[in-house]
């Protein structure tokens, strides 16, 4: 009972570094555009054009995938995930509408889903590759 009682989970070493890689990439990418840009016929756009975005996705696919790699993917994901919602909710906060809240849940959804299925991926064509210890080997009979 004792056991059970006791039992924590630690914040990996993995889940630590994806989390700060998800923040300074937020920084890099998306945190210095701020303005909106506006078109001749009056709409506006942006602040963040489609590029950042996606450069944004591609790097932070590089520590999701070392995460899962090393066997803590799911670590990982929810950590580069809370990374993001941290670096949205800071970034969006000073908005004046209020629905900087709304902003910050939908990027959680959106990069907790990305993120786990990327390590799912990951995890599965790794798990794949390598043999498991202990585990039983086909010997053909004759």
């Amino acid at each position: 009972m004792d056991g059970i009682l006791r039992r924590t989970r630690s914040l990996s070493p993995a889940a630590a570094v994806t989390a700060l890689l998800a923040v300074a990439s937020w920084a890099v990418w998306l945190g210095w555009d701020q303005k909106r840009d506006v078109h001749p016929d009056g709409s506006q756009t942006g602040p963040y054009e489609a590029w950042q975005v996606v450069g944004l996705a591609l790097t932070l696919l590089v520590p999701v995938v070392w995460a899962a790699v090393r066997g803590h993917g799911r670590d990982g994901a929810l950590a580069t995930t809370a990374g993001l919602s941290l670096a949205a909710f800071y970034d969006w906060s000073d908005d004046a509408s209020g629905l900087y809240a709304i902003g910050t849940f939908m990027v959680a959804a959106g990069s907790l889903a990305a993120t786990m299925t990327v390590q799912a991926l990951v995890t599965a064509w790794s798990d794949r590759r390598t043999p498991r210890r202990g585990a039983w080997t086909h010997r053909p009979t004759t």
